[in-house]
């Protein structure tokens, strides 16, 4: 009778061990889970919808992707525009209520340096993008990774509440303040959705 008790004991010890750590490995793999959730989470993306402006027919998504490496991604799409360069960049105020896009004031510039050319390095303000080619189909794209932009960081940086602006025609990376692009085309805020 002791031998079964004491058989009894030993078989309700194991099983008792086998559950508390399969539980114990279950309640660790669903603590991991969530930290893996969170670095997907950190990592912010923007949609900006861009309306035509200046009796435009342009038509256009841009997105923003924050990436591990600590740059921003922007990727720039267009449709519904003339062949040839235009100049996009990130002007200063979130606002695209004005017709022609004048709402959204002038480059962001945090810096109150000269415009130029990113590309090139040297003096360029923070809103300064570049050159999107337009095909003969009305369609363009642009895409780049951008050091020094954040999404929700530090007002030098913060790429929110912010304008993108597309302009009739090409950036001449020298004209003084904007580069001489021409009329807004095409403008959206980039604000979180």
């Amino acid at each position: 009778m002791k031998k079964q008790i004491n058989g009894m004991l030993l078989i309700c010890a194991v099983a008792a061990m086998t559950f508390g750590c399969s539980q114990s490995k279950e309640k660790s793999e669903q603590q991991s889970e969530p930290a893996s959730e969170k670095v997907a989470e950190s990592l912010k993306t923007v949609t900006v919808d861009l309306a035509s402006k200046s009796d435009s027919k342009l038509k256009g998504t841009v997105i923003f992707k924050e990436l591990a490496n600590g740059k921003i991604n922007i990727d720039v799409n267009l449709m519904n525009i003339e062949p040839g360069d235009h100049a996009v960049h990130i002007h200063a105020v979130g606002d695209c209520s004005a017709a022609d896009g004048t709402s959204a004031g002038g480059h962001w510039n945090p810096m109150n340096v000269a415009h130029g050319n990113r590309a090139e390095g040297g003096d360029f303000h923070q809103g300064d993008i570049g050159n999107l080619n337009v095909r003969e189909d009305g369609n363009g794209s642009l895409s780049m990774d951008v050091e020094g932009w954040t999404i929700g960081g530090d007002d030098s940086t913060n790429i929110l509440n912010k304008a993108l602006i597309v302009h009739a025609g090409p950036d001449d990376f020298t004209s003084q303040p904007a580069g001489a692009a021409g009329p807004r085309i095409g403008c959206g805020v980039i604000a979180m959705n």
